[in-house]
């Protein structure tokens, strides 16, 4: 386990003793970075909206469509959307696809110079492309960029597991979970990570 990891850990314990038990009942923290920007948006939009074996199913279809060589902008725009349909991805996905290939391909996003913003200035690039909203964007922060302090106050596992850990009578509300996660940062990603863990491991947890 990185150093920085260890450092996170012992902070988050420190700050907040509810997320102290998750922690210990969790164990070791893992988050799987996907180093390809524009292969994790793509996968971003397939999977939205579907359930995981289907989603899995047309992801492959898409990715052996091409062969499997480098997925780029330009092959995505010079694709039939007929083929596309083909692989399973309906008229609405093939739209959101191709804005976003035509994002890239004529500089309205650099995805080499995402890493040098911040996570705000990535928000707003990324949510101007049909079918990405601030959601995906934040999985996009996470999961690709590697960012630890972000707190996505939309996501519904989120919400839950905060309810049930902090016992509140309803789910949480943007600011409530906000304020929270204050003692948290800059660690909130991590703190996010084992929240979503905690549900399936909420018996455990007393």
């Amino acid at each position: 386990m990185e150093s920085w990891n260890i450092d996170a850990l012992q902070y988050l314990c420190k700050a907040d003793s509810n997320l102290e038990k998750i922690i210990k009942v969790v164990g070791k923290y893992s988050i799987k970075i996907r180093n390809d920007p524009f292969q994790s948006l793509i996968e971003s939009i397939i999977y939205q909206q579907l359930a995981g074996k289907a989603a899995n199913a047309i992801y492959n279809r898409f990715i052996n469509y091409y062969d499997n060589n480098e997925i780029t902008p330009a092959r995505i725009l010079n694709s039939s959307n007929d083929n596309l349909k083909k692989v399973g991805l309906s008229n609405r996905k093939i739209d959101y696809l191709k804005d976003l290939a035509s994002h890239i391909y004529d500089g309205r996003i650099n995805l080499e110079e995402l890493p040098t913003m911040n996570d705000e200035e990535i928000i707003n690039k990324l949510v101007n492309v049909k079918g990405i909203g601030r959601w995906t964007s934040e999985m996009f922060l996470i999961f690709s960029l590697g960012r630890q302090d972000v707190l996505p106050v939309t996501d519904l596992g989120v919400r839950k597991a905060i309810q049930k850990v902090y016992s509140l009578s309803e789910l949480p509300k943007p600011n409530t979970m906000m304020e929270i996660a204050e003692p948290w940062r800059p660690y909130r990603s991590i703190a996010t990570w084992y929240l979503w863990k905690s549900l399936s491991n909420f018996n455990t947890i007393g």
